[in-house]
């Protein structure tokens, strides 16, 4: 693990529970029912397919379930997921996170999405010239390869030259996640309102051209019904031989029509580079899915715009309620389906066949999926969930529509063989994936349902609110509003512990620099599921915003916050749906790449909340059984490790889904290290 990088998330969560697997139902010996194939999306322009994950078209044939595989003398069927140690950040000793230790460099953020080894920029240009990328307004991944191309060609600088003749081999970047951050949510709205400025002029521009174009059709169309227009008239049949030679063909092939479609076109090549990926739209609806299990949402009630348990008052009620298409929910029934996960797929196509009947014989421009598809899609997860009686009379619906459909009709005979010989009759209820392997998946899910649960009486006696100054003169003025939250694990709020305009600052320092938040397992960085946001680092040369900030927190614990005793400021922005599942900040093994600071573990944690959320996001401690809801402004403060340096396993930790907000935290990692005269060890070995 290298500095700057978050503590184990796997370490402590111990409950020894297995996480429910998802049911897997019967089915008969021989070949399976055929897997529907994708739908042929019907959009004009250049195809926008919805593949299965890996991009593969679905085989022909699905693979059985264990059950039928064994009996048809098939090997196992499923797929294995690796648990992983630690989760963390980029830190600062190297790639891809090497130009941490340098704080926010223009440029080398840019570079390092590309892939390039932070610590071999750092070497060869140094960092003053990335920070004069920077100062020349060069932010961007596109830009610093051009300036460093031109820059080679002029023979300005020949290392510089000599980097951006081999950086302009590589292919363009790809473009940045939008779900993971609610920043680069918000910064899709901007692209949006360009293609509607862009579909506005078109509209206007066509609008003109439609009406001269009925002028004409009203013109001719009258001269056909008055009896008296007779081509006899020499002057009326030249008007008609002149009109189809020539007429006709520029209205149906209209140079206007041409360059208005073009102006359209080039609206969206524009913003092209901006637009949400596939990953996107995947990551968007696994962030719903996740929103339905974590608070226990019906999918009817999420569709409708409902954000409500049955039999609780709405965890959220919008100022304007939306709702979802059977087409959204089709899209997300998808999503499940293409990972085999039955038990969400069922929930959103029944949802989505639900509303596709009701709108049967409309059809909606920006549709991509139809009635025939999300039946076709919800037989064959019934079939794979075990319940064969249901999946042919879905299949019996769709033929109804579409007779002719061989592969289906295929499908609807092999259900029937498979019911006469009594596989399936009895289908065994779906359970919810575990796709992380969580054991305390229960735990958690009930403390993000019920942020702030009552302490025990036992421990409300130890529980106040108070002004602290810690002994500080930086604190005799305005002393910190501390309430103590638990006393085992040692949690406290400071209120008010940082102004509005500091934490709009932060953001905006930070803002520029967000990258995907990553999870470490062993020496590599990956992305995860059970982790949805983006980070960025700031140092305390940054700005004077936090060098304050530093200062006061500093002051607030009495630790040393220089480095290397503790990490640069983390900023996080949650995305859709945006969690951290249970996790510790300390290393909870010797052996832990934590140890590689030479600073030891880490000993406290500071989170700021740098805005408040409408709904969900709430901090839970999972074996201590509480949970924090966001409080803007508010530092929430916990020791990580006891006085004997062992780490205090009550203070397993996570970050609920955001239900509804913009979800900013900030947070600082102070390690053991440089605090043993300020924190010093207690006469209790157990302490």
């Amino acid at each position: 693990m290298r500095p700057g990088q978050d503590g184990d998330r796997r370490g402590g969560d111990k409950q020894g529970r297995d996480g429910s697997e998802w049911g897997q139902g019967q089915a008969g010996r021989g070949a399976a029912p055929h897997r529907p194939p994708q739908p042929a999306w019907r959009i004009r322009g250049p195809p926008t397919p919805f593949p299965p994950k890996g991009g593969a078209s679905p085989p022909l044939f699905p693979p059985l379930l264990p059950a039928a595989a064994a009996a048809a003398g098939c090997g196992s069927w499923g797929s294995g997921h690796g648990w992983h140690g630690g989760c963390g950040c980029p830190g600062a000793l190297g790639a891809p996170g090497a130009l941490g230790a340098l704080g926010p460099l223009p440029g080398a953020g840019a570079l390092e999405a590309l892939g390039i080894p932070g610590a071999g920029l750092v070497a060869l240009l140094g960092p003053e010239a990335l920070r004069a990328l920077g100062a020349l307004g060069i932010r961007g991944a596109r830009e610093v390869l051009g300036i460093l191309g031109a820059l080679g060609a002029l023979g300005a600088l020949w290392a510089l030259g000599v980097l951006g003749a081999l950086l302009a081999l590589l292919p363009p970047p790809a473009p940045a996640e939008t779900f993971s951050a609610m920043l680069s949510v918000r910064g899709a709205l901007g692209a949006e309102r360009r293609l509607l400025r862009r579909l506005r002029s078109y509209l206007r521009d066509e609008s003109s051209r439609l009406r001269l174009l009925r002028r004409f059709y009203e013109k001719v169309q009258a001269l056909h019904q008055d009896p008296e227009a007779s081509v006899d008239n020499p002057l009326l049949a030249f008007s008609l031989i002149k009109r189809l030679h020539s007429d006709w063909p520029n209205v149906i092939y209209s140079d206007e029509a041409t360059r208005n479609t073009q102006a359209l076109h080039a609206g969206l090549r524009e913003v092209e580079q901006e637009l949400p990926g596939a990953e996107d739209l995947e990551g968007a609806a696994r962030a719903l899915m996740r929103l339905q299990d974590v608070y226990a949402l019906s999918v009817k009630g999420l569709a409708s715009g409902v954000f409500q348990r049955a039999g609780q008052p709405p965890l959220y009620s919008p100022g304007r309620r939306a709702s979802l298409s059977a087409d959204d929910c089709f899209h997300v029934g998808k999503v499940a389906y293409d990972t085999g996960d039955y038990y969400h797929s069922i929930a959103w196509l029944e949802e989505a066949v639900s509303l596709f009947r009701l709108s049967y014989g409309s059809w909606n421009l920006e549709d991509r999926s139809s009635l025939e598809d999300a039946l076709d899609h919800l037989a064959f997860s019934y079939f794979m969930a075990g319940n064969i009686s249901h999946a042919l009379s879905l299949s019996r619906e769709f033929l109804r529509y579409d007779p002719r459909n061989q592969r289906v009709s295929r499908n609807v005979a092999k259900y029937k063989k498979l019911l006469e010989t009594g596989m399936g009759a009895s289908a065994r209820p779906l359970q919810r994936p575990n796709s992380t392997r969580l054991q305390s998946r229960d735990a958690y899910e009930e403390l993000c349902q019920r942020p702030r649960a009552q302490a025990a009486p036992e421990q409300l006696l130890h529980l106040s609110c108070s002004y602290e100054t810690n002994g500080s003169p930086f604190l005799l003025l305005q002393p910190a509003k501390k309430e103590m939250v638990r006393t085992q694990p040692h949690v406290a709020l400071y209120h008010d512990f940082i102004t509005d305009a500091e934490a709009e600052t932060i953001k905006g320092l930070a803002g520029p620099w967000l990258q995907r938040s990553v999870v470490a397992s062993g020496e590599k960085q990956q992305k995860a599921e059970y982790r949805i946001s983006k980070s960025a680092w700031l140092k305390d040369t940054a700005d004077p915003v936090v060098r304050a900030l530093e200062r006061r927190m500093a002051a607030l614990t009495g630790l040393d916050l220089r480095p290397p005793y503790a990490e640069h400021l983390q900023v996080v922005n949650y995305g859709l749906g945006g969690h951290y599942e249970p996790h510790f900040d300390h290393a909870t093994s010797t052996k832990s790449p934590l140890y590689r600071m030479k600073s030891g573990n880490r000993i406290a944690t500071i989170m700021i909340y740098l805005s408040a959320v409408e709904a969900g996001g709430s901090t839970a401690f999972i074996y201590a059984n509480f949970s924090v809801p966001v409080v803007k402004n508010a530092a929430l403060f916990w020791w990580n490790l006891r006085r004997n340096g062992n780490g205090d396993g009550d203070t397993l930790h996570a970050g609920c889904p955001v239900l509804a907000g913009d979800k900013w935290v900030a947070n600082k990692w102070i390690h053991e290290y440089g605090q043993e005269f300020r924190r010093p060890c207690s006469a209790d070995p157990q302490d």
